[in-house]
C-alpha cells in the first residue's frame, strides 16, 4: 500500500490532504479522506456557521434482515460525535434492473450532518464505520461515502449518481467520481461503494430523492397546519392545475406518511386540495414485506458495543 500526504491551500486556507491507495488486486476500495474549511453556507436546510457532511450508505441488508437501510442510516444520528446534528436523511431510488442486485426496491441512503467543525471528519468517519460493522448484516455488501460540502468532487458525484438512475455503472465508476473524498468498502462485494457515492451526489445536488428523516417527521399528526409544516422547514405545494397556494392556516391531511421531496434543496411536501382551506398529501405509505417490524429499534449503539 502506498500512502501520500501533502498540504494543499484552498481559498488561502492550508489544510493537509491524506490519500490512500490501495493495489489492483484489492476489492475493496481504501478510504480516501479530504479535509476542508469550514463555510457558512448551507443550501437552504439551515443557517448555520458549522460544515455540513453527507454521508452515502448503501447495501446494508439482506432479504431476511430485520431493517433496511434507511433504519440503518437513521440510527446513525444518535452515533455521531457530540455536537453534530442530523440535518436530514434522504433516500435515494436508483436503477432497477435484472442486471443489478439488489434486496428490495435498490435504494440507498444519505445523511445530512451539521458538525461543528471540520476536526471532526476523522471522528464522523470512524463512527459510520463501525456503525456500518454493527449494524450491516450478514450476506450485504456495505458501502460508504463521505463528503463535506463544497468539495470539487461533489460535481463529479451528482454526475455519477445520475447515471446511476438510468443505467449499469461499476466500483470502479464509483471510486473515480469519489477519487479524492472517503469510499469505502465493508465487506462482500463491496458493491454497496456504488449507492453509497450516488446516494451523496444526487442529494449534495439539490433535485433528487425524499426525507425518510427530518426534525419530529415520523411524530407529526395526521392533521397539521400548513404553518406547522413550515416551521419544521416543510415548503407545502400545490399540484392542483391552477396552482393556488396554501394558506399557512390551512389544514393538511398527511395520510400517516410524510416524506417530503428533496426539491432545490428543500423538503417539498406535494398537495392537493381537497375543500376550502384543506389540503391532502398525494402520497401515502405503501404495503411491504417488512411493515410488521417497522418500529424495530436497535439495542444499542454501535459505539456502546
Amino acid at each position: 500500500m502506498q500512502i501520500g500526504c501533502r498540504d494543499v491551500s484552498l481559498s488561502g486556507v492550508r489544510y493537509q490532504k491524506r490519500v490512500f491507495f490501495l493495489s489492483p488486486q484489492s476489492q475493496r476500495p481504501a478510504p480516501q479522506i479530504i479535509i476542508q474549511p469550514k463555510n457558512s453556507k448551507t443550501n437552504g436546510f439551515k443557517e448555520s456557521n458549522a460544515m455540513k457532511v453527507y454521508l452515502g450508505f448503501d447495501d446494508t441488508d439482506a432479504l431476511d434482515a430485520l431493517y433496511g437501510t434507511g433504519k440503518l442510516v437513521r440510527w446513525f444520528q444518535r452515533a455521531m460525535p457530540e455536537g453534530c446534528t442530523c440535518l436530514g436523511v434522504v433516500r435515494q431510488q436508483l436503477l432497477v434492473s435484472a442486471d443489478i442486485p439488489y434486496t428490495s426496491h435498490n435504494s440507498s441512503a444519505c445523511l445530512i450532518a451539521d458538525i461543528p467543525e471540520a476536526g471532526l471528519m476523522d471522528e464522523l468517519i470512524e463512527r459510520a464505520v463501525a456503525h456500518l460493522n454493527h449494524y450491516a448484516v450478514h450476506g450485504s455488501d456495505p458501502g460508504l461515502c463521505v463528503v463535506p460540502e463544497f468539495d470539487i468532487s461533489l460535481t463529479r458525484l451528482a454526475a455519477f449518481g445520475y447515471r446511476c438512475t438510468r443505467e449499469v455503472t461499476s466500483q470502479q465508476q464509483a471510486m473515480a467520481a469519489a477519487a479524492q473524498v472517503h469510499l469505502s468498502g465493508h465487506g462482500g462485494t463491496n458493491d454497496g461503494i456504488i449507492g453509497a457515492a450516488a446516494a451523496v451526489g444526487l442529494t449534495a445536488s439539490g433535485w433528487s430523492g425524499r426525507f425518510v428523516e427530518l426534525k419530529s417527521l415520523r411524530g407529526m399528526p395526521d392533521e397539521i397546519s400548513v404553518a406547522d409544516l413550515q416551521q419544521q422547514g416543510i415548503e407545502v405545494v400545490s399540484m392542483e392545475r391552477d396552482a393556488n397556494v396554501p394558506a399557512p392556516t390551512d389544514t393538511v391531511m398527511t395520510n400517516g406518511w410524510l416524506r417530503p421531496r428533496l426539491l432545490g434543496h428543500r423538503p417539498v411536501l406535494f398537495v392537493n386540495p381537497i375543500e376550502s382551506g384543506t389540503w391532502q398529501n398525494i402520497y401515502w405509505k405503501r404495503k411491504k414485506r417488512k411493515d410488521h417490524l417497522e418500529n424495530h429499534e436497535p439495542i444499542k449503539a454501535a459505539t456502546e458495543s
